[in-house]
């Protein structure tokens, strides 16, 4: 690092020192000076030991922690998991500290942002239509949901959200002294009140307590963060063609939500749970409005006597009930009166609250949203009109712009199941209708030719008349509350249905024909309501996606449904079972080559392709960097329309600070555009780099297979060596964290599964496999074979992404701490079978990423990261220490409930400094 670079970096440390100083401040006064002294002792031994490798260092650190009690251990982790989320704030406010140094500076646009984009497309000669035309066909959607290894409280981050606030009131003001000093006293308050704050959930979490976590973050964030998007774009547009200075672009990005609509596994979301979901969705949208419409009543406080009106406008205040002399001549002010009286109205009738503020008198409800938006159109056009477009910039501008994204209904709800649990509510429907049907004995061929003469007919297949089973009435009780939904906060409360373990044509017809029954299809008509969307997870199953799609096309009675589609397919990919199944390597080619098989077969068929892609925060499942995986996908799988899915501590790290959540949503923004419009820039992988691809694929598949599933007790290693029986005692999702009740790794949510691993510091799921893919391919092609994967990583972004996630994985492992995890195996030579074998892919890996990277070392091209975990990882190898240690008291028998207590709380600090493990 530079000295410039270590100058930029001064604040970051500043911060750090300063919230680590009252951390331990807060310590001393709550605990005294023995236990400070205790903590501040691991805390020089553990960064001797991590930045200067001192072995003394490191038996003192041992030795210490080994012979706590169980208060003292207790106390070491509140410490150092605290100390974790602190860390982790003062970077989210460097990040914003150097992005608006960035901007007041003047410098050019940065990589990522639309301002660097957009740049980017009139330099390669796109013309301003081009740009409204992407548009008006784009599609962005981060759809966020519930996460079973989720640890952050709500509390926790509201009080991190109270200290975020002081740290940028630090950086944007130039404080007096005494301004300064009660900012740092307020400091002090603010992590004493976190420090007292309960880190770990007394009781599990229900599925509404995940809805309302998720419903957090619109507070903090999106509902005024994507706004303001949307108005720092059309900004930009205009700076760069004047003609644009009235143009309003489409609502091409909107959040989307799993949370209280995905069944898959878990039977806590029933019809009752879908319904009372979309009323807090709705509720939150609704209070949001009604607060914003009363505010700007106070202020477009012009009067007739002085401006000039449109009729629309003064017939607008002519409807409304406010009646008081005192507004008479202020006919802005009587039309947000009436819009207010008319949406409290609608609150009233489909949630059945009163409003804070009571309304000027009794109105009509709106039927839609888009009623709202037209009155609020009314009061734009006047504006710009008369001569007042500066005031249509401000909060009127904003509101009009949520009330486009969010609706009535906030966030569009998927609902997601299992294609067997389809399967068998199907043949229960269809042999209570006609006892001589046997549609699990039937043949794929069989199936399809029922399902398609099914859903054809208008009539209806349940009968009021017959009981059927608690599985079938609950699946048809859901499709029936999504229709309800759409009608009640419109049709685009619930938009899609998605189908876990898609991987046959009849999984998708199963579906339609209970779309059928709840109203959702209409035969008649042709039409459908809702996005049918098959998800591809296991390797077999990405592999057949092509094939399955393109014979789904081919059917004549599907083809007139997906007309009323608009003629798009949205498809499902899963990053997560797929890597569980297939290893990290395999996972991602096989992905790739999905996409490019995919864009063929829609492209025969002349239907638009949308590909959901679920990913998780971890590389294990998908995640890294979302610019570069975006920029990543081969040429035309973007086509201007992704959803992605965004979960867990991902969410908090991306969108808790509303200046970080807005520059993630650009990123996307950016991301997608560069990727619809400038992919060309990048040349079609070279016929080479595809069949060492797929070299290297074979060989990672084998390596990982064989230590996975085939090596004899490793499900006992996994479940001894790692936190997984431990975090299934958590008290986080509403989730079971396998799908069924065994211990088989086949069985086990993937989630868990990389949990686990990163607990442990090995991140197995993020690298494993790669080393000996390497290692044969070289040996198979001696001459020439590292050239080629060097140039592989120089020229092509699909593989140079790859490595990337694994390296920041990698760098994030640690191989000693992961020994002392091994340790916890009973069995001793089960032990030395497989933990070896670990270490030995895991240095190999590290090895032959070098070569091809052509570094010396891990992170050497990504400066952040690597100051990221110089700041916080002397401070989790305690945690990890302590973690261990607390494991083997348990799993002797330790009944203590500070045991257990503590085993959770390093759970939560280890994964709050690792940010994406899950």
């Amino acid at each position: 690092m530079t000295d410039k670079d270590d100058d930029k970096d001064q604040s970051l440390r500043e911060d750090i020192r300063r919230l680590g100083r009252l951390l331990g401040d807060t310590v001393r006064n709550q605990h005294g000076d023995e236990a400070f002294e205790l903590i501040e002792r691991v805390r020089q031994n553990s960064i001797r030991f991590r930045r200067d490798a001192d072995q003394a260092a490191r038996v003192e650190l041992e030795s210490t922690l080994n012979t706590l009690t169980n208060d003292q251990t207790t106390q070491v982790i509140r410490a150092f998991s605290y100390f974790s989320h602190l860390v982790n704030l003062a970077e989210d406010q460097h990040h914003i500290r150097r992005s608006r140094a960035h901007q007041i500076a003047g410098s050019a646009p940065r990589q990522g942002s639309l301002a660097f984009t957009i740049e980017a497309l009139y330099r390669t000669g796109h013309s301003t239509r081009q740009l409204l035309d992407f548009f008006e066909h784009a599609q962005v959607a981060p759809v966020l949901t519930a996460h079973p290894t989720e640890v952050q409280r709500k509390s926790i981050l509201n009080c991190q959200m109270v200290i975020t606030r002081l740290l940028d009131e630090r950086d944007r003001m130039q404080l007096t002294p005494e301004e300064s000093g009660a900012n740092e006293e307020a400091l002090a308050r603010a992590v004493l009140t976190l420090w007292q704050t309960r880190m770990l959930r007394m009781s599990k979490l229900s599925v509404l307590d995940e809805v309302e976590n998720g419903l957090s973050f619109y507070d903090y964030t999106f509902l005024r963060e994507l706004p303001h998007l949307y108005a720092g774009l059309e900004d930009l547009l205009a700076s760069k063609d004047p003609s644009l200075q009235q143009t309003e672009l489409p609502s091409f990005m909107k959040m989307g939500s799993w949370i209280g609509g995905d069944r898959d596994g878990n039977p806590f979301v029933t019809a009752s749970i879908l319904e009372k979901t979309m009323a807090m969705q709705a509720t939150r949208a609704f209070k949001f409005y009604l607060e914003e419409i009363h505010t700007l009543g106070s202020q477009l406080s012009m009067a007739t006597l002085l401006v000039k009106v449109s009729d629309e406008l003064l017939a607008l205040a002519q409807r409304s009930p406010d009646h008081s002399p005192h507004r008479a001549d202020e006919p802005y002010r009587l039309a947000i009166s009436g819009i207010y009286a008319r949406l409290a109205a609608t609150y009233t009738q489909l949630l059945g609250l009163l409003p804070a503020i009571p309304p000027s008198g009794d109105a009509t409800p709106y039927a839609y949203s888009e009623e709202l938006a037209a009155d609020l159109d009314i009061i734009h056009q006047s504006l710009i009109s008369n001569g007042s477009a500066a005031i249509t910039r401000g909060r009127l501008r904003h509101l009009r712009r949520a009330v486009r994204v969010f609706g009535f209904y906030l966030a569009p709800l998927d609902l997601r199941q299992n294609s067997d649990v389809h399967e068998r509510v199907v043949a229960e429907l269809l042999q209570a209708a006609n006892p001589e049907v046997d549609y699990l004995s039937l043949n794929e061929d069989q199936r399809i030719e029922l399902l398609v003469k099914e859903i054809s007919s208008a009539r209806p297949l349940a009968s009021p008349y017959l009981t059927y089973s608690e599985e079938t009435q609950s699946e048809l009780a859901i499709y029936r509350a999504a229709a309800k939904a759409k009608q009640r906060y419109g049709d685009g409360a619930v938009p899609n249905c998605i189908i876990s373990k898609t991987d046959g044509v009849s999984d998708m017809l199963e579906l339609a024909l209970l779309l059928k029954e709840a109203g959702l299809l209409h035969p008649a008509e042709g039409r459908l309501d809702v996005n049918i969307i098959p998800l591809f997870e296991t390797i077999e199953d990405l592999q057949n996606s092509a094939p399955v799609m393109d014979r789904l096309f081919a059917i004549p009675a599907y083809a007139r449904l997906l007309a009323s589609r608009q003629q798009a397919q949205e498809v499902m990919l899963g990053y997560s079972d797929s890597n569980k199944d297939g290893g990290f390597l395999t996972s991602g080619w096989e992905l790739y080559k999905a996409e490019l098989d995919l864009i063929q077969v829609f492209a025969r068929h002349q239907v638009r392709l949308r590909l959901f892609h679920g990913r998780g925060g971890s590389v294990g499942r998908g995640g890294g960097p979302s610019y570069q995986a975006i920029l990543a996908q081969p040429a035309g799988a973007v086509q201007g329309q992704i959803r992605l899915t965004e979960q867990g501590e991902v969410i908090t790290a991306k969108y808790g600070n509303p200046e970080v959540g807005r520059r993630n949503l650009e990123v996307l923004a950016a991301a997608t555009m560069e990727a619809s419009l400038l992919a060309h820039q990048e040349a079609p992988p070279r016929p080479e780099f595809l069949s060492a691809m797929e070299e290297l694929s074979a060989h990672a598949f084998k390596a990982y297979r064989h230590l996975v599933y085939e090596t004899e007790g490793f499900e006992q290693y996994f479940w001894e060596s790692t936190v997984i029986s431990e975090i299934a005692g958590l008290n986080i999702g509403s989730r079971p964290a396998s799908r069924k009740k065994s211990t088989a790794i086949e069985d086990l949510r993937a989630i868990p599964w990389v949990f686990s691993w990163a607990q442990c510091r090995l991140m197995l799921p993020g690298w494993f496999g790669f080393g000996a893919a390497v290692q044969a391919y070289l040996q198979a092609h001696p001459d020439h074979g590292l050239q080629t994967l060097q140039a592989m990583f120089r020229e092509w972004s699909f593989f140079s992404t790859v490595l990337s996630n694994m390296e920041m994985v990698l760098a994030k492992s640690d191989i000693g701490i992961a020994s002392r995890y091994a340790q916890l195996v009973k069995d001793d030579s089960l032990r030395q079978r497989i933990f070896p074998r670990i270490q030995a892919e895991h240095t190999l890996t590290i090895d032959v990423l070098k070569s091809i990277s052509g570094q010396d070392e891990l992170l050497a091209a990504n400066p952040l990261l690597a100051r990221s975990i110089r700041n916080r990882f002397p401070y989790l190898s305690p945690l990890n220490h302590v973690q261990v240690e607390l494991l083997e008291r348990f799993r002797q028998g330790d009944t203590d409930e500070r045991v257990r207590r503590g085993i959770h709380l390093s759970i939560n600090g280890i994964a709050a400094g690792l940010r994406n493990s899950g």
